[in-house]
């Protein structure tokens, strides 16, 4: 069903994520009207297709209806004013769309990538979507680093998402998530799941499996790589 929801806009795309169910919430869908995706794509001539498409050293923007379930599944603790980390922040749409939802008031959202060049990718693309100003004021955040080890220093979380499959799940990344909290985050290699993590606020862990995803790999930074 996900690709019928392509549009000619980025408005027409997420009236057609909503149209299909894949978006049931009105604050995600003002969030992802208010990023144009065509920002964040190297294919300006089909920047509201409905499918992954390649940015570069390997790795890809993600469809936008997968970027959707992220959001309504991370939304019960995108409050106003929560810090939010996204693992492998790519060319910066969701770590956008995500400072949107927690930003106006005080929110941060960290993005971490693990290659130099993509983290300046991100920066460029979230400043020409009109977001300079949320990063001069470190309402979002850019690091270079592995996102396995998440990014202590603004943690702990209330929402962490992972856009890259780990071959197991990062004990990092769980010991950056609040108390309460969420991370959602793919798992596996041949055969992948996304997984819905949350922490009590008692500090108790529970998992649950979604559904079957294809994601390319959380991996190491090549060492030949800037």
């Amino acid at each position: 069903m996900a690709w019928r929801c392509t549009g000619n806009t980025n408005v027409e795309l997420v009236t057609n994520l909503m149209h299909h169910g894949l978006i049931t919430s009105e604050t995600v869908a003002a969030a992802m009207k208010s990023v144009d995706r065509a920002n964040y794509v190297l294919d300006k001539e089909h920047p509201y297709e409905d499918s992954p498409q390649s940015i570069g050293h390997n790795a890809t923007i993600s469809a936008p209806h997968m970027h959707a379930h992220a959001a309504e599944l991370l939304l019960p603790y995108l409050r106003p004013g929560a810090r939010v980390l996204d693992v492998g922040t790519g060319s910066g749409y969701l770590t956008s769309v995500l400072h949107r939802l927690v930003g106006p008031h005080g929110g941060t959202v960290v993005g971490i990538e693990h290659l130099p060049a993509l983290t300046a990718l991100a920066e460029s693309n979230i400043r020409a979507d009109g977001l300079g100003a949320a990063l001069d004021q470190q309402a979002i955040v850019l690091v270079t680093g592995d996102g396995r080890l998440g990014y202590p220093e603004n943690g702990p979380y209330e929402a962490i998402h992972v856009g890259a499959a780990a071959r197991t799940i990062p004990p990092a990344l769980v010991e950056q998530l609040a108390s309460p909290g969420r991370m959602v985050i793919p798992v596996g290699t041949y055969s992948q799941r996304l997984m819905q993590v949350d922490k009590s606020a008692r500090g108790e862990i529970t998992q649950k499996d979604l559904f079957g995803v294809v994601y390319v790999p959380l991996t190491d930074r090549p060492k030949s790589s800037v």
